[in-house]
């Protein structure tokens, strides 16, 4: 077979690989499966990128947590959030949105630490993001009874289309964001 075609096979298998994936799929993992070099696979991904992005397509191709995968323009998140408005049971509540957003900006982070600024206990809501693995163990704290410190993972970069931790928002930025919502909701 001809360079051209095996290269432009390889190129739909990996758009096929990332449209199935329900999580992002590193460079590696996709030269593993087709037994091709790590960077002729990278420039693959490249040119399906651009792609993506000149055509008149609703998705793109996201670098995420370390992989890629196919992701819905933001242009057309209200259609997607209309459509989904019945899907209530993988929302977080309010308290476990707080006690995530206490972990990622500060991790590690201990339940002292969570409850300290929340100012209500927060077992709970640290066992719920431990079991939908948003947070994991990262060690403990050399403080008496030695605490579990917390972080978060990458299913939690994965749930918020972050490509790692430093993609969060500055806290200054979630005040204006925060400020405008609550005027705009009173």
């Amino acid at each position: 077979m001809a360079e051209n075609t095996i290269l432009a096979e390889a190129k739909s298998i990996i758009e096929a690989v990332l449209f199935a994936a329900d999580r992002p799929v590193s460079v590696g993992q996709l030269a593993g499966l087709l037994e091709m070099d790590f960077d002729t696979v990278e420039s693959l991904i490249l040119e399906l990128q651009q792609e993506y992005d000149t055509g008149k397509h609703s998705f793109q191709i996201q670098e995420i947590a370390n992989g890629f995968q196919i992701c819905t323009r933001s242009e057309y998140a209200n259609w997607i959030k209309k459509y989904y408005t019945t899907e209530v049971s993988s929302r977080l509540t309010t308290s476990a949105l707080e006690a995530l957003a206490i972990i990622a900006y500060k991790q590690p982070a201990t339940r002292a630490d969570v409850e300290e600024i929340r100012g209500v206990n927060s077992d709970g809501v640290i066992r719920t993001l431990l079991e939908r693995k948003l947070i994991n163990i990262v060690g403990r704290k050399d403080a008496p009874g030695r605490p579990m410190m917390y972080g978060t993972t990458d299913d939690f970069l994965i749930h918020f289309g972050l490509k790692d931790i430093s993609d969060l928002p500055a806290i200054e930025e979630l005040d204006n964001v925060l400020g405008k919502y609550r005027t705009d909701n009173e």
